[in-house]
């Protein structure tokens, strides 16, 4: 509703006091530069009042760490506030032009109160006259504001992406690094502490079998604090440095990773490792010597899996499998050590013992044809990721020269190239296995024969990978059968299992 001229209001009363509202806002450039701050306006705002014989009966301010949103907030409360209050305010006070408004929008909605609820707003520092000029004069200092305003912007955008396009951080830099000044430039390095637990809690994550949780309990447990105020990593957090690609060398800009000059706390194996493990289930069985799909459960057919436990009080780690069906009504409660296992899984080797020296080598070598199968199959898998890998770094040349041609935005070249790092080294990881078992296959089903038959005590030592190759060759898969596993053993090792075996004869075979 529109409010009635000044008639009805007694503007000129000396024995009432003159009522207005204030807006003080500055930012931290602004502060640098022109050596002001809200402190000086809210000084300046009072003592324009009480020359005025008035009073502010409302301030708002808007300090140097308001975000635009929150800017925008301020002053549309603000102009609600006049529309509702008009007929008992005198006006609303400005420290300057622009600080009433930073675009022209803002602008016309304070010249609307003051045409349409006789709500008049005054610059303190730079006053005009009430007249066709003075106004003139009001609004080639808004336009004046409002265009340093876009062209600002502009600027900023336009030194943030020239950061970018250096490497460098556009923000502040994450957990981990830190922003320093080298010759008045900005630029970020390693953080001596936060960086070595930030490559420590990737490390745990990977190789480890941990989960969320469990990977804050072990760093709590082992003293690494997330700071000095808060001793304990938050989970959120956690899980968001283990996704940001800071980490591998690459900075964010407008949604888009690029690559980076600043030094990677994480390489891309273990990078790639733990972002396979985050799309994983809570208790990531693939990691633990026996889940991931090897044993079933008898009562139920469903998988067994396993979980890592930490005890608070001696801070030693255990592993423990039970059915992913354990609280499922009426399943039997079963849950396994895996150090009980291992003692089956001993005591099925030691069935496999074979005593004769003849029969052992024309077992290896019964065993090193069969893995000359798997090799060839390596090598043809190896052979076709070379191919696409050729394949994708001309993908990659093309990409580069359709950038360089305009043919595609800059925002389109960032997302594609980002897709063809994570493929290349994607294929880079598929090659180094191919190539690793092209040279190792052979060997490991050798150590695995030679386990079950004189090495023992190396099982219970060996690490993750190994047992689990161990079993792959070795086994088919695994039935829990409450406490006892039943194993189904590939050929020929089924011969041993079985105790059938025919040792007379080498020309026989098994």
């Amino acid at each position: 509703m529109k409010k009635p001229k000044s008639n009805n209001k007694p503007k000129t009363s000396t024995q009432k006091k003159k009522r207005f509202i204030a807006l003080a806002r500055v930012s931290s450039r602004e502060q640098e530069r022109e050596g002001f701050s809200l402190d000086i306006q809210v000084d300046a705002l009072n003592a324009y009042a009480e020359r005025q014989n008035g009073t502010i009966i409302k301030l708002w301010r808007i300090a140097e760490t308001a975000s635009k949103t929150d800017e925008r907030k301020t002053f549309k409360e603000l102009i609600a506030y006049a529309k509702k209050h008009a007929i008992e305010l005198d006006g609303i006070l400005f420290y300057k032009v622009d600080r009433a408004a930073r675009n022209l929008f803002d602008y016309v909605e304070l010249e609307r109160l003051e045409s349409e609820f006789d709500v008049p707003f005054f610059s303190v520092t730079q006053p005009t006259e009430n007249t066709p000029a003075g106004r003139m004069q009001r609004r080639m200092l808004a336009s004046m504001a409002s265009f340093y305003t876009e062209q600002q912007s502009i600027d900023v955008k336009g030194g943030v992406k020239r950061r970018v396009e250096e490497g460098l951080f556009p923000q502040k830099a994450p957990y981990g690094y830190r922003n320093i000044r080298v010759e008045k430039r900005g630029l970020v390095e390693v953080h001596p502490v936060n960086g070595t637990k930030v490559t420590k809690l990737f490390d745990l994550y990977a190789y480890h079998h941990l989960t969320l949780d469990s990977l804050q309990e072990r760093l709590y447990q082992e003293g690494i604090p997330y700071s000095d105020s808060v001793p304990r990593f938050p989970r959120s957090k956690l899980y968001a440095i283990l996704r940001d690609r800071s980490y591998i060398g690459e900075v964010k800009y407008q949604g888009q990773w690029h690559p980076g000059t600043h030094k990677a706390l994480v390489d891309r194996v273990t990078w790639d490792t733990v972002q396979v493990l985050l799309g994983e289930k809570v208790y990531r069985s693939h990691e633990l010597t026996y889940a991931g799909g090897l044993i079933k459960c008898k009562h139920c057919n469903a998988i067994v899996t396993g979980e890592s436990v930490v005890k608070k009080t001696t801070g030693k780690e255990y592993v423990y499998y039970r059915c992913s069906q354990y609280n499922a009504p009426g399943h039997p409660r079963v849950r396994l050590n895996e150090e009980k296992i291992d003692l089956q899984m001993l005591a099925i080797f030691d069935k496999m013992r074979i005593e004769s020296d003849d029969v052992r080598e024309w077992f290896a070598a019964q065993l090193r044809v069969r893995t000359q199968y798997e090799q060839d199959d390596a090598r043809l898998k190896a052979e076709e990721i070379q191919r696409q890998l050729s394949l994708l770094r001309q993908q990659k040349n093309q990409l580069l020269n359709m950038r360089l041609n305009e043919e595609i935005d800059a925002d389109g070249y960032a997302a594609k190239a980002t897709e063809h790092r994570d493929r290349e080294a994607n294929f880079k990881l598929k090659l180094n296995a191919c190539d690793l078992g092209l040279d190792e296959n052979a060997e490991i089903a050798i150590k695995a024969f030679e386990l079950s038959q004189n090495l023992r005590g190396k099982w219970l030592t060996a690490d993750y990978p190994v047992k689990r190759r161990y079993l792959e060759i070795v086994f088919l898969n695994f039935v829990l059968d409450d406490v006892t596993l039943v194993p189904t053993t590939r050929k020929p090792f089924d011969v041993l299992a079985e105790g059938l075996l025919i040792s007379s004869s080498r020309a026989g075979g098994i």
